[in-house]
């Protein structure tokens, strides 16, 4: 069985390469997204290193000049998605869009690398990529924590990976719509509407874009215009973990000023972090930046931060959490809670499990010798791929498939529980 999984599992990866990307499943996504192509590069490294290392060098080669690097590179024309160029209007040599995502490249490249057969052939392609995730982490802090506070806002749902959570719902309502206009959504074609986000959200989504827009993307002005300022601890997390595995490959390679730059970024925001915790919740919260307030809304965001190098007793909470989580549902780990009055099953990021997510906290949990729920998470991450097949997202109920099929960072995710999580039990 698990050879069978692993090889629809590379099927799957080399269905959706383009030669130098990949795109996340046929139809649905048509081009290269930011976080997406760096999990999936973590994939491709169990099967062909060389491929794994392009996916991370083509995201890279449309770095903006800031240091930003978006969170789509619409590498050819496809009218089959929307918002598309002619929406974003960045005015790129390649069309990019004008946003970003979470930054994981960092820990992917740290990851591949310490995986690599012949460490010495590749150090090249390591130290032209280090410099450029490095300007990103400091883009980061420079354009979304104007004040020096050690935490990044987002400012649009998209940037976080968890576009409709509930966590961004009032903070959303804050946003308008006049002047949307109307637009036919390309989402919905694809998939099953009741699993997307609303029809509201998404003139939201695009009020956001077009303001950026009449700001012409100036990464300077962005940040104070907008109306969505959000902190998201598990996006912060994810930049605290590669701002700190960045500073441990440049040790290795030589570049120590990198490395002291990077291992301070880190440490500010690790100290920083810890604002969001809540002891009435046991997780992480978010904080709105405008109102100045956490957010009561119990998600996975929140738990996410178990990826970095959280105090021990925070990361002992989190697997209570955990385990709270577990009895509630077939499959975990549910992207909200399940006695939320705003949970729903099916719908995007409202509820669904999702095996990116499942692969973060599995990995920090790890870290923490937690290996009782490292075990839970992969047992039921393989479970969902027996049952369900390669979707993009699970209903943590009964294991539904929603959203894509064939999956691409679904796909990836299988090498990583099979071949490195069950393979250490």
């Amino acid at each position: 069985m698990k050879n069978e999984t692993l090889q629809k599992a590379e099927a799957i990866l080399r269905k959706n390469d383009r030669g130098s990307y990949t795109v996340p499943t046929h139809g649905l996504y048509p081009f290269q997204w930011n976080w997406d192509s760096c999990l999936s590069a973590i994939g491709f490294s169990h099967i062909d290193e060389d491929r794994a290392w392009v996916e991370i060098e083509t995201l890279f080669n449309h770095q903006w000049e800031d240091g930003m690097v978006p969170h789509i590179v619409f590498h050819q024309h496809d009218d089959g998605y929307f918002p598309g160029p002619s929406v974003w209007q960045t005015g790129r040599k390649v069309d990019t869009s004008g946003i970003t995502q979470p930054p994981v490249a960092g820990f992917a490249v740290k990851r591949i690398f310490e995986r690599s057969s012949n460490p010495e052939n590749i150090k090249s392609r390591v130290l032209e990529l280090l410099p450029k995730i490095h300007a990103w982490h400091q883009w980061f802090y420079r354009c979304r924590d104007p004040k020096g506070s050690g935490l990044v806002a987002i400012i649009h749902p998209w940037e976080s990976g968890r576009d409709n959570s509930n966590d961004w719902d009032n903070a959303l309502a804050r946003v308008p719509t006049d002047g949307v206009g109307s637009f036919t959504r390309r989402d919905t074609a694809h998939a099953d509407a009741s699993h997307r986000p609303t029809q509201g959200q998404y003139e939201r989504y695009i009020w956001l874009v077009k303001a950026f827009r009449q700001h012409q993307w100036d990464n300077t002005t962005l940040h104070d215009n907008s109306p969505f300022q959000m902190i998201d601890p598990g996006f912060n997390a994810i930049l605290i973990r590669s701002c700190f595995d960045l500073a441990e490959l440049a040790d290795q390679l030589g570049e120590t000023q990198m490395a002291e730059e990077s291992r301070a970024l880190g440490a500010h925001a690790l100290a920083a972090l810890e604002s969001l915790w809540s002891d009435k919740w046991g997780q992480y919260l978010c904080l709105d930046r405008i109102s100045n307030e956490l957010v009561e809304s119990p998600s996975i965001g929140g738990l996410i931060p178990v990826f970095t190098n959280i105090p021990m007793a925070r990361a002992q909470a989190i697997a209570a959490k955990l385990d709270e989580l577990h009895q509630l549902c077939s499959y975990g780990i549910p992207s909200h809670h399940p006695l939320s009055e705003d949970f729903d099953s099916k719908r995007y990021w409202k509820g669904p499990v999702w095996l990116i997510i499942n692969y973060l906290i599995a990995d920090g949990l790890r870290k923490y010798g937690l290996t009782a729920r490292v075990e839970r998470i992969t047992s039921d991450s393989i479970k969902l791929i027996h049952q369900s097949g390669f979707a993009e997202y699970y209903s943590p109920l009964d294991g539904e498939p929603c959203g894509g099929l064939d999956f691409t960072w679904t796909a990836a995710m299988v090498f990583e529980f099979i071949n490195s999580f069950a393979a250490e039990q």
